[in-house]
């Protein structure tokens, strides 16, 4: 039965999309749309998830990030979705504190607030007051974990169908990232799983005098509850007024996330996967809070290795060596010509050379590379799944604030005062490579991030641009940007 609802959701917009490649659905040219026409079936695509539920609530956040898969105004609709889940009945999240501590919330706790002050897609969370300290309580969504099983179910046999029948490198990608999905929201619903993480990041991150992650209260970890300090804080993308006041200053701000999660992927090897600016917060004295430790991944030694040397070969600008990490990372579909992929590695990086081109330049050039990429037989793996999305989330804050982001500045920096600690990890025998990987890194971050936010930014401005022009409306004033 849920299957069916699931296609009923979900069948006309992929037959409208089936429309965009034959106007008569098997036969005939491909149907003109324009962006606004995007758009509002973005709109409808996000309206068709939120009813869904919490499964495919969660799992478009994974779709997201994923600018590879997904054209960037549906991502950016996706996106939209971290917010848009309904409140659980307060009695429901009684019963389940009830059921896990054996005694209702007005005998565990001095005050519990009856209203949540966040309603995600798998849990709810309460402030409450315990042994004379400000708390949160979080709550797993009540039958979520059955509901998350079926629809898992459904979406797996749906997908397979597609792969059948279009085995492309997009529909394979979807299915790794419902596979990844499947694995990691079990974890996600195990709230004992949930603490044992935010110990163990707040324990890497004891010597930050920046980084707030709350404390948990261990004698109140359940498997369906949780319990741990109150932050208060605001989201990282909502502190707009406290940058006109001179509160938050946007390097610093951008700067000390990359930092947070550099240190996580390269120093670590303990990997917060839940990036978005719902789980980012800043705190009134500047300090980044991380919250919601339900999605964490492990980054082993090799992996790290192969990442540093993919950024080896980009820096050389040696195409075999990189589409060598192609394959090492597992980027590439079996079966593929190692020349196809050996062209893709020069591509992006013809890509990462392009500097001081014009926007025309820079739009054609984009609109060249994701037309090849489409067809080229390479597949973000489950275990990069989460770094595509803290680039998004890096690139997507930077642009926020500044409209003329250089995260080259930003990220060199970081690397190199991240030096020692980053050689440590990588290479804890002494053994490493001749070239300085802090230098390598800095640079090669702000290359990858900076074609991202091509991708990305200048699509926007266009459509902007279109409507503009249609609509005789005058640019933004240069005291509207946020300025270095």
């Amino acid at each position: 039965m849920r299957l069916v609802v699931i296609l009923y959701r979900l069948l006309p917009i992929a037959l409208a999309f089936w429309r965009d490649h034959h106007r008569w659905l098997l036969f005939g040219a491909p149907a003109r749309r324009t962006a606004r026409d995007h758009e509002r079936r973005a709109e409808r695509l996000v309206a068709s998830l939120a009813a869904l539920g919490p499964t495919f609530v969660k799992m478009a956040q994974l779709f997201a990030g994923r600018t590879d898969l997904l054209a960037p105004t549906y991502a950016k609709a996706l996106a939209t979705l971290t917010d848009q889940v309904p409140q659980v009945p307060l009695a429901e999240i009684v019963r389940v504190i009830t059921e896990e501590y054996g005694a209702p919330p007005s005998e565990l706790f001095e005050r519990f607030d009856d209203v949540p002050i966040a309603a995600a897609s798998l849990g709810q969370v309460h402030r409450a007051r315990h042994l004379g300290e400000e708390v949160v309580v979080k709550v797993l969504r009540p039958g979520v974990e059955s509901l998350v099983a079926e629809d898992i179910r459904a979406a797996q046999r749906i997908v397979a169908v597609v792969e059948r029948w279009w085995p492309n490198p997009h529909v394979v990608g979807t299915r790794v990232v419902v596979k990844e999905f499947a694995t990691r929201v079990v974890e996600e619903m195990d709230f004992r799983l949930e603490a044992a993480h935010a110990v163990a990041i707040r324990a890497n991150f004891a010597d930050s005098r920046n980084v707030w992650v709350p404390r948990v209260v261990e004698p109140m970890i359940r498997r369906r509850a949780l319990v741990l300090e109150y932050c208060p804080g605001r989201r990282v993308d909502r502190l707009d007024d406290w940058v006109r006041e001179g509160r938050v200053r946007p390097e610093r701000l951008v700067r000390d996330v990359m930092e947070l999660y550099a240190k996580m992927m390269l120093v670590h090897g303990l990997f917060h996967a839940d990036p978005h600016p719902g789980n980012v917060h800043v705190a009134d004295d500047g300090r980044i809070i991380l919250l919601d430790f339900g999605m964490v991944v492990r980054v082993p030694l090799e992996l790290r290795r192969q990442l540093v040397a993919a950024i080896f070969a980009a820096i050389r600008r040696d195409a075999d060596a990189l589409a060598q990490s192609f394959h090492a990372l597992g980027l590439v579909v079996t079966g593929a010509d190692p020349e196809v992929i050996r062209r893709l590695a020069g591509t992006l990086l013809s890509v990462a050379d392009q500097r001081n081109t014009t926007r025309e330049r820079v739009e054609l050039l984009a609109d060249e590379v994701v037309a090849e990429l489409y067809d080229w037989p390479i597949v973000l793996p489950s275990h990069l799944v989460y770094f595509a999305r803290t680039a998004s989330l890096i690139e997507g804050l930077g642009t926020h604030y500044d409209a003329h982001f250089n995260a080259l500045q930003f990220a060199t920096p970081i690397a190199i005062s991240l030096r020692s600690r980053i050689m440590q990890s990588l290479y804890p025998a002494g053994d490493h490579p001749r070239i300085d990987p802090a230098r390598v890194i800095g640079a090669a971050l702000g290359a990858v991030a900076r074609v991202v936010q091509r991708a990305s930014v200048e699509v926007v401005e266009a459509v902007r641009d279109a409507v503009a022009g249609a609509t005789m409306i005058a640019p933004p004033s240069s005291d509207t940007l946020v300025k270095r």
